[in-house]
């Protein structure tokens, strides 16, 4: 009994402790888990390089760089197609009206261009202004998640050989069929939006080329990077383009952008590749990753699109185990009953 009540008191004393942990480090919560995730899917790449004889402590160096040079290669080139085009976007604003009047039969409604300039530009200084204050912060975190990242390669067995010796050796299987589903989940999750992204890439990319525009293979490199955007996404650069059409006066090609690019580059990618990668690399119906992912980012944000299918695929996998252990139960009985 003593050692059962210490038990008790010591397993009180670790939930307190991680409540507390989760509050103090609330502001790296987000870092810590994108750092767990990106460790998860690049523990294979790691083993790969330990198997072609890279030391561990070398193959976890390679592989964190690699994470790094990938989260580089989606911000890099949009911000590398804004430098470029930087001109061709300021001579756009310069040459806007005032104002745009929009008339559909009687109806006519009145659009005061400036005032949502200024109000654009006032926006604009304040992100920029944050982003100014917080960039020791921001570095701090790309630290700490490069440190993470490359600890947890290179001792990818210390956390779980904490979590079997804290969990009795009978549930060891449940701890391992978790483990199972959240490489899966993750590895599909990360799969599925590079997949995505590249499939609007693709089509944005035919698509602005044979309307005519000047710069496709920009603007699609744009609309491929905003698919990492949850909700919002590619839909920006489509609604831009028809809101510049319209203000040329050019009606038809506002509405024709504004259909053709919605249905093909807005919705046909999301539509396609990701319930079916959804379905075939998740082990869970499509239907539910979309309520993951649209109740993750509600909730958390962006990191919610990774931890909003994550939770659903682990709850898919609890109800699995829990159907699995009834029907080991009923055939028990049975059995027993069989034999008398």
């Amino acid at each position: 009994m003593p050692t059962r009540q210490r038990t008790y008191v010591i397993a009180g004393l670790l939930v307190l402790l991680v409540a507390l942990s989760m509050l103090l480090l609330s502001s790296v919560l987000a870092t810590v888990f994108f750092a767990i995730t990106v460790a998860y899917v690049l523990f294979p790449l790691s083993e790969w390089f330990v198997d072609r004889g890279l030391s561990k402590r070398l193959a976890a160096a390679v592989s964190t760089a690699i994470a790094f040079v990938a989260g580089s290669l989606v911000l890099v080139p949009l911000v590398a197609v804004l430098y470029r085009r930087r001109r061709d976007l300021f001579g756009f604003f310069q040459r806007l009206p005032d104002e745009v009047t929009l008339a559909v039969g009687e109806f006519s409604y009145r659009i005061d261009i400036q005032s949502w300039l200024v109000t654009a530009r006032d926006a604009l200084g304040d992100v920029a202004v944050q982003f100014a204050s917080e960039t020791p912060i921001l570095a701090l975190k790309g630290v700490l998640f490069t440190i993470l990242v490359y600890a947890l390669l290179w001792q990818p067995s210390a956390p779980g050989k904490v979590v079997y010796r804290t969990v009795p050796t009978p549930y060891h299987d449940i701890v391992e069929r978790f483990h199972r589903r959240l490489r899966s989940t993750l590895y599909a999750i990360y799969v599925l939006q590079a997949a995505t992204a590249f499939g609007t890439f693709i089509v944005a990319w035919v698509l602005f080329a044979l309307l005519g525009y000047n710069g496709a293979f920009a603007l699609a490199v744009t609309a491929g990077i905003l698919q990492f955007v949850p909700v919002v996404g590619p839909s920006v650069v489509i609604l831009a383009i028809a809101a510049s059409e319209a203000i040329a006066g050019d009606a038809v090609g506002a509405v024709l952008i504004t259909v053709l690019g919605l249905t093909l580059v807005g919705f046909l990618p999301d539509a396609v590749i990701r319930p079916r990668l959804a379905r075939y690399t998740t082990g869970m119906p499509a239907s539910l990753y979309f309520v993951g992912f649209t109740g993750g980012v509600l909730s958390l944000g962006i990191i919610g699109f990774i931890a909003g299918p994550v939770i659903i695929a682990l709850l898919v996998e609890a109800v699995e185990l829990l159907a699995t252990e009834n029907g080991s139960a009923e055939t028990e009985p049975a059995q027993a009953s069989e034999r008398r």
